[in-house]
């Protein structure tokens, strides 16, 4: 893997859909390479709201970070996900994963079980890329789709020749790399939290391309970096870049109670630009 100067995104941490807004608008006004909401089961929609971003911005990419696939209707998302790329002239990125079994988020009565989020993200994928390429079937183990004689899927093709979609891959776990290989970007989970950190990063980035990962992967690492000393967020960043990552994402992780002050914190650090 060759190392460059990545990317840098930035999380929006909540708020309300004009907030978010806001945010996403300075975001590209400082400099910022990317924009990206969160999605749970109830809350604000983030594909509406980044097709909101998208008619106020030209340049930043967009995306989720990230979809529960496995709780999703594939064909639903993979309309929204090419809507989206189509308003926003070529900018789209979808990311995903199993959607974590969390108390503290909703909870739909969806499947919970490994095994089968497992299956349904690993057909859900291919299901939203065979609808991007312009397949009319798909047949599978979970799930189908006839595309009708009316075809109405047609207008719904993304801009980009192939639209990035963004897995996560938990090192070192054979089965969940492999579907990195299928796939246009790693957002990384490690097994061993205790040792999270980019010489972990450099192990998996290592197993992808022996195991015959594409060129041009994209890889996340993520993390708070100060908005008032670049020297120190720039040290920060250079580690993962060093290591294979081409995106950083700036975020501020918490809940309702602390939300004013993580809105303060992130507008002061998107305000401050990326840590280039």
């Amino acid at each position: 893997m060759t190392t460059g100067s990545p990317r840098y995104g930035v999380v929006l941490p909540g708020g309300t859909a004009t907030e978010q807004l806001e945010q996403a608008v300075l975001a590209e006004q400082a400099g910022w390479d990317g924009v990206f909401s969160f999605e749970i089961g109830y809350g604000l929609d983030p594909w509406t709201l980044l097709a909101a971003i998208a008619a106020r911005t030209s340049r930043v990419r967009l995306g989720t970070m990230l979809t529960p696939l496995p709780w999703r209707r594939p064909w639903k998302l993979a309309s929204q996900v090419a809507t989206l790329d189509q308003l926003s002239g070529g900018r789209a990125i979808l990311g995903i994963g199993l959607g974590a079994a969390d108390p503290a988020l909703p909870d739909t009565g969806e499947v919970t079980g490994l095994r089968e989020r497992a299956e349904r993200l690993d057909e859900g994928i291919d299901l939203i890329r065979a609808l991007w390429d312009g397949e009319q079937a798909y047949d599978g183990q979970l799930y189908r789709y006839r595309a009708g004689s009316m075809n109405m899927g047609a207008a719904a093709r993304p801009v980009q020749d192939r639209l990035p979609i963004w897995v996560v891959g938990v090192w070192p776990r054979p089965k969940s790399m492999r579907r990195v290989l299928r796939c246009d970007g790693l957002i990384p989970q490690y097994g061993d939290e205790q040792r999270a950190g980019p010489e972990q990063l450099r192990e998996a980035l290592a197993w992808l391309a022996e195991h015959g990962a594409a060129p041009g992967l994209d890889v996340v690492a993520d993390g708070q970096t100060p908005a008032d000393d670049p020297a120190a967020a720039t040290a920060a960043v250079a580690p993962w870049a060093q290591a294979g990552a081409t995106w950083w994402l700036e975020t501020r992780w918490g809940g309702p109670d602390d939300l004013p002050d993580r809105l303060g914190q992130m507008r002061d650090r998107i305000a401050a630009g990326p840590p280039r």
